[in-house]
């Protein structure tokens, strides 16, 4: 249920937004996320919408894809990928060469945390992570990680969880999903998840 709701809603933002650009004769472009990911692109909770403000070029465009193509987004536990896949299902390679300009000229401001954990548990459980998105959770282009740190929490931990139980990186054509899910398997738990976010959202908050 939760996922229609969330796709209704994206649904609707986009239908009110060609209604708008028809009104003013303007060409209907794919320019809708701001109605899920908030207007300055920070991220809304309300429905699982991370942050999009800062998020490197090539990782948003990587997500488009794998969502445009089903890798990501269409398992039947993943209600926050339901609601995401029919909206980049219907983007051109052109569209999404646009959406990530656009949301590169985006104003970054890190995401404020909104959990606490055990900080100490989780720079331990970290040091895994560390590998691929830094020591400093910078991400790292090389490996196709995104930054972490100032990212939202709740949605890293979302994703983790989705990650664990296998709702996300199982497509046959998500190598690196895959490997994400025996990261997050590391984790051991939900608690340990809540520590490592909890860590990383100590992490340099500059970008």
């Amino acid at each position: 249920m939760r996922s229609i709701v969330l796709s209704v809603l994206c649904l609707v933002g986009f239908a009110s937004t060609s209604v708008l650009a028809a009104d003013a004769r303007e060409p209907v472009n794919d320019r809708y996320c701001t109605t899920c990911h908030g207007t300055d692109g920070r991220g809304n909770e309300g429905v699982q919408a991370p942050r999009l403000a800062g998020m490197e070029d090539w990782y948003l465009r990587h997500q488009l894809e794998n969502f445009r193509a089903g890798v990501r987004g269409t398992h039947p536990q993943d209600e926050e990928g339901l609601a995401m896949q029919p909206m980049a299902a219907k983007l051109s390679d052109a569209s999404i060469d646009d959406i990530v300009g656009w949301v590169g000229s985006w104003t970054y401001v890190p995401a404020e945390p909104t959990l606490t954990g055990d900080v100490n548990a989780g720079q331990r459980l970290y040091q895994t992570c560390a590998t691929c998105h830094g020591q400093n959770g910078e991400g790292n282009a090389t490996f196709n990680a995104p930054a972490l740190a100032g990212q939202n929490d709740w949605y890293l931990v979302t994703q983790l969880q989705n990650f664990m139980a296998g709702y996300r990186g199982a497509h046959p054509q998500d190598a690196r999903g895959a490997q994400m899910r025996t990261m997050a398997k590391s984790l051991g738990n939900e608690q340990g998840i809540i520590n490592v976010v909890a860590f990383i959202n100590t992490l340099g908050r500059s970008k």
